[in-house]
């Protein structure tokens, strides 16, 4: 039997370089919660750091070169939130972490992104534009800050951590939290507008 060239031109747009780096950065991801378990925070970060390269690569890949698919848009955000949600969970369980990262943190945290793909799974549905504004994408990189000097802190001994990196990390967090409550209120706003509210 032999495969018809659209059925492998098809196969060949869906599997592309940024659809790869994407699942890439899935498999990244359960490394990274498996170091962070076996409390290997020094691995832990740089894996963090490559996965985080990779979600900025592999979308500039897909706009740069035109590599735009279905399948991209919505692996590439359910992947980010695997990492960004999970990455939180993991590291509030963490005694060292939890006068920095109070269970309450992590529910905004988890509870913004599952309101936020809900409106949007809706509200495309019904056609509307629901497309990522740039609070969202600020919430995203200072996520990925608080995540990684997190990493950091966690690699020195107990209670042997350089005061400036502690504070980092207090700021890094909270501005984490504060960026992604107000990033859900700006969505919640704009779903609102759209559903005539």
């Amino acid at each position: 039997m032999t495969v018809s060239t659209k059925n492998v031109a098809r196969t060949t747009t869906v599997f592309n370089l940024p659809n790869q780096l994407t699942t890439l950065r899935l498999a990244l991801s359960v490394v990274l919660f498996a170091l962070v378990a076996f409390e290997q925070y020094v691995a832990s970060f740089v894996v963090f750091l490559i996965a985080a390269s990779t979600d900025w690569v592999d979308g500039y890949l897909a706009r740069r070169f035109g590599m735009v698919t279905t399948l991209g848009r919505i692996l590439d955000p359910f992947v980010d939130k695997i990492i960004v949600c999970g990455s939180f969970i993991f590291l509030a369980t963490i005694p060292a972490m939890q006068p920095y990262l109070p269970a309450w943190m992590v529910v905004v945290i988890v509870g913004r992104e599952l309101l936020v793909t809900a409106l949007r799974s809706f509200l495309e549905q019904q056609g509307a534009d629901f497309s990522a504004a740039l609070s969202g994408k600020v919430k995203m990189v200072l996520q990925c800050v608080a995540i990684g000097v997190a990493l950091f802190f966690l690699s020195f001994p107990v209670d042997t951590a350089p005061a400036e990196i502690e504070w980092l990390l207090v700021a890094s967090i909270w501005a984490a939290v504060l960026i992604t409550i107000y990033s859900g209120v700006a969505y919640l706003r704009t779903a609102v507008n759209l559903l005539g509210g």
